[in-house]
């Protein structure tokens, strides 16, 4: 048994076998080391487990990640087409309403890409009417719609989870670059979101919050206590075992220097809020 032949003639119907293998591709480096001490018996089994491990598993965990992602998608998209639908709330005249309609496309162009993404892949796209959701988070911001400054928060609690969540997936979306690298797109979209709704809440009309920076600032400086859990493990500021305060800087420059992802299940956490 040749298993170069074998990937050989697996990448003539899918070139991306190389990257589907990685980051198993430390093991198979072994795996051609110790190849040749293997049991001729034995290579069937390990190669079809290495391929299962490669193919099957991969393709459901990617689709679990992209429904995941168009769950928080739905949520944005159908939070500003109702604030859009709200007579009075965003004022009239302003920059503000080109800002909120460019955003609300954005999120119905990242909607309506991950279905598309997750349909090609043999998957079935999650579903949300705006029906589906409470937007003042049980309870949590009752003038969500009839008050432009708390709209606006609500809107930069979604946009920095969003941030969070899409760098917390990367992980799981190694082994599809082309998926990785457009979340990752998405991802670098909802950062520049986040910092132009931080933008428009220094402004008089969305609370004149002058102190706001366009990034995180600490665990939770959205102003917004009921918003904690989204900025949870914000405020660290050791990274990579190195204590960045230690090294000279201010506690609030090394918390704004690092941008820390958030967990699946975090993120699930803060989103069933807004579900009904």
């Amino acid at each position: 048994m040749n298993i170069i032949n074998i990937l050989e003639e697996i990448e003539k119907v899918d070139g991306e076998v190389y990257e589907r293998l990685n980051p198993r591709r430390a093991a198979m480096k072994s795996f051609y080391g110790f190849g040749s001490k293997v049991a001729l018996a034995a290579l069937p089994m390990a190669l079809g487990s290495m391929f299962k491990k490669a193919y099957g598993q991969t393709t459901n965990g990617v689709i679990d990640v992209l429904n995941f992602a168009l769950t928080l998608e739905y949520i944005e998209y159908n939070f500003y087409q109702t604030g859009i639908n709200t007579a009075g709330l965003i004022p009239a005249g302003t920059p503000a309403v080109g800002a909120i309609n460019t955003i609300r496309d954005h999120e119905l162009a990242h909607v309506n890409l991950l279905k598309g993404a997750i349909t090609a892949s043999g998957g079935t796209p999650v579903s949300f009417t705006a029906a589906s959701f409470d937007f003042t988070a049980k309870g949590n911001f009752p003038t969500v719609f009839s008050d432009y400054p708390t709209f606006l928060a609500v809107a930069q609690v979604f946009e920095d989870t969003g941030v969070r969540a899409y760098k917390g997936q990367a992980g799981n979306l190694m082994s599809s670059p082309s998926v990785l690298q457009t979340a990752l797109q998405i991802h670098s979209v909802e950062a520049r979101h986040a910092s132009h709704i931080r933008q428009m809440r220094k402004a008089p009309a969305g609370g004149g919050l002058t102190s706001l920076k366009p990034w995180i600032t600490g665990a939770n400086d959205s102003g917004v206590a009921a918003a904690a859990a989204s900025y949870a493990g914000e405020d660290n500021v050791t990274q990579l075992d190195i204590n960045i305060p230690g090294l000279g800087f201010s506690v609030n420059a090394s918390t704004e220097a690092f941008d820390e992802p958030l967990g699946k299940d975090q993120v699930l956490a803060i989103a069933s809020l807004f579900i009904k």
